[in-house]
This record gives C-alpha cells, sequence and structure tokens, in this order.
C-alpha cells in the first residue's frame, strides 16, 4: 500500500518514486518513513519523454524486486481492491475503457472514455476546468454527419490571415445558415468589407434603424427602386442637392405642396411651362405667353392669398455622429482593450476598444463631444 505524511495525497522525490508498507510488515508506521524509496514502472519511459502516473497513497500496487534482491523493490503494476474501485460501474460499463484521473485533494476528475458497445461506440473526453490544445502546423476536423457546440459564456476567434466559410453547395436545396444571437451582437470590421448575394436579400428590423457613414456613400440600383414610408419622411442636406432624371419626372401631392425659397427661382423649358387651375390656365412657350380664363384681372387690387405654410424639415433623431481612432501619441500604434468615455451635452456612452475605435455617439444636434480615458483604482472606476 503506498503510504506519505499524514493529510498527504501523492508523496514521491524527484524521481517519481514512492514509500510503501508491506502487507507482511505489522509493525510499519503507514507514513513517510514506511520504506525506501521505490522505483515505479511506467508503460513508457524515456529521457524526458514518455507517460507518468504517480501511484497515490492509499493505492494498492504490485511490487517486484529486481533478480531477487530484497534491496531493489521495484513496483509492476496497480490494481484495484474494495476501498479502490474502478472508474464506471461494472459489469455495466465492461465495454468503456477509461482513463481518468483525479483533481488533487478534491473531487474533480479529467477524463478519456472510449466506449465500444456496437452501435454506441464513443470516443469522450471531459476536462474538469480549462482545457488548451497547440498545433504547430495545420489542423484538420472532419465531421460526416452534424456538429452541435454549446458555450456557456463568450466566445473569442481570431485569425491572423484569412478565413473562408463554405455553406454546402451552390443552389443546393436544405443547405443554409442560421444564426441565432440571444442579446447584442457587434461586427468591428478595420478595413474593407464586401457582401455579395447572388440571389435576393431582405433585411426585416423590428425597431429602429441607423445608418451612419463618416465619409461618402454610394448607391447603385440596376433595375427599380421602391422606397416607401409609413409616416413622415423628412429629408435634410446641409450643401447642394442635386437631381438629373434622364426621363420623366412626375409627382402627386394628396394634400398641399408648399416651396420656400431665399433666393430667386428659375424654371427652364425648352417647349413650354404650363400653369392649370381648373379651366384657367397659363402657358409659357417661345412663341410668348398664353393666358386663359373666364375672368383675367390685371392690376386689380386682391390679394395673393395665403401662402402655404412650408414644412419644414426637422431634423432626424440621431442625426449627428462622433466616433474616436485611439492611437498611442509616443508609438504610433493602435491602443486596444483601452477604457473609454464618449460624452457631450446630453448623452454618455463608455466601453473598452477590441480595436482602435470608439462606439458612434449619436445626438439629436450639433454638440461638441470629448473622449476621457477611464482607469481604474482600488476603490473601483474613475
Amino acid at each position: 500500500m503506498v503510504t506519505g505524511p499524514a493529510g498527504e495525497e501523492i508523496f514521491c522525490d524527484e524521481h517519481g518514486r514512492v514509500r510503501v508498507r508491506f502487507h507482511w510488515d505489522r509493525y510499519c508506521p503507514g507514513n513517510e518513513d514506511s520504506s525506501c524509496w521505490i522505483r515505479v514502472s511506467q508503460a513508457w519511459a524515456g529521457a524526458g519523454f514518455g507517460n507518468l502516473a504517480i501511484p497515490r497513497v492509499g493505492q494498492e500496487v504490485i511490487v517486484d524486486f529486481l533478480n531477487g534482491d530484497p534491496d531493489q523493490p521495484i513496483i509492476m503494476g496497480r490494481t484495484y481492491h474494495q476501498d479502490n474501485r474502478s472508474p464506471g460501474s461494472l459489469p455495466g460499463t465492461k465495454t468503456q475503457m477509461t482513463i481518468r484521473s483525479k483533481t488533487y485533494k478534491g473531487g474533480g476528475f479529467n477524463e478519456l472514455r472510449f466506449e465500444d458497445a456496437t452501435g454506441q461506440e464513443q470516443v469522450y473526453i471531459h476536462a474538469q476546468k480549462n482545457m488548451g490544445t497547440e498545433v504547430l502546423n495545420n489542423r484538420t476536423t472532419d465531421v460526416k454527419v452534424d456538429h452541435t457546440e454549446t458555450i456557456g459564456n463568450n466566445q473569442k476567434i481570431t485569425v491572423g490571415l484569412g478565413q473562408t466559410v463554405t455553406v454546402g453547395k451552390e443552389n443546393a436545396g436544405g443547405h443554409d445558415q442560421s444564426i441565432t444571437v440571444a442579446h447584442d451582437r457587434s461586427i468591428t470590421v478595420r478595413n474593407d468589407q464586401t457582401l455579395k448575394v447572388k440571389n435576393d436579400r431582405m433585411v426585416s428590423i423590428s425597431h429602429d434603424d441607423g445608418l451612419y457613414v463618416a465619409n461618402d456613400r454610394k448607391v447603385t440600383v440596376e433595375g427599380k427602386q421602391e422606397h416607401t414610408t409609413t409616416g413622415d419622411h423628412i429629408s435634410l442636406v446641409k450643401g447642394s442637392h442635386s437631381l438629373e432624371v434622364k426621363g420623366d419626372l412626375a409627382r402627386k401631392v394628396s394634400g398641399a405642396l408648399g416651396i420656400k425659397v431665399e433666393d430667386d427661382i428659375v424654371l427652364e423649358s425648352s417647349s413650354r411651362i404650363s400653369l392649370k387651375v381648373g379651366g384657367s390656365f397659363v402657358v409659357i412657350h417661345p412663341g410668348g405667353v398664353d393666358i386663359m380664363g373666364p375672368k383675367i384681372n390685371l392690376n386689380s387690387g386682391g390679394s395673393p392669398g395665403d401662402a402655404i405654410q412650408s414644412i419644414l424639415p426637422d431634423l432626424p433623431n440621431n442625426a449627428f455622429g462622433a466616433y474616436f481612432r485611439i492611437i498611442d501619441s509616443i508609438t504610433g500604434n493602435e491602443n486596444m482593450n483601452f477604457a473609454w468615455q464618449v460624452s457631450s451635452a446630453t448623452r454618455v456612452i463608455k466601453g473598452t476598444t477590441d480595436t482602435a475605435l470608439t462606439q458612434v455617439l449619436q445626438t439629436d444636434k450639433e454638440e461638441s463631444v470629448n473622449l476621457d480615458y477611464i482607469y481604474q483604482t482600488k476603490a473601483g472606476i474613475r
């Protein structure tokens, strides 16, 4: 029986040798002085390589003696007994081959198990806490049927170069990809992004949608474009607005139409300009001006009528936005894991950069924006 100091579970020297108490030694104290150091035979032993499993205190071992010399004992094997039962529950688990360790002074374990029952063959790996895999070159995993992966907390994947994901064959039915995110989703692309959809694309948003473009934006539609707005449609252009229509332009307004211009209005036509109300009209053409109506009043007093109240566009919510790119002023490198706070007079957002970019702070009007560094002390975040 392997022995050791009181309260110790693994007791060995620098060579992996242990001490034992022989069953015939009735006066053995059963502690760290039970015997001489005894070598342990391992399944594979080399200079810095092989396998190593130190017998633990309380395990029954089989001791032999080299050349029959009682001064040269060696442990040749280990065996289970009534107090040291095997993993599993025999004979029910007789088709399993198991390698199971035990947490040092604890109840956990790591395990590699092979199930050889016909139709239920399985390789099972259990890590009591962490699990690490290191591959110095290529790694290939081939799953012939389904693959399910469940992650209870966060996941982080770092790809040094490119990444390619292929789902099914082109135009093959049932080869779809579905992504479900129970909470928020954030995607950061440090350089360019290209999305190519060979068939239809539909985006459904149950609440608000915002798009912030820090530079130019270009949209090209080779077919027909339809835009339906159930509520109000407000468009604000801070610079010039140019509209070129290669064909006809038609607009139908069910209510009133108001146009207010601070400067001149110029309408130019190569053919004619017509103004029509009921049976009266004014036609301007290269040959002159035609005025037709049941009654024509020139400089006869009256009133021009009330001008239609122009609907001035209000700024849409979150029409203004700003973000920061955080660079080390000494090295010129992008700052990762930088705890930041971006604030204006009306809004404050906080976060930590996974790239050098902060999130976008959006406001309803023009405001000054500040960037502050958040650092932690023993008292908390400041």
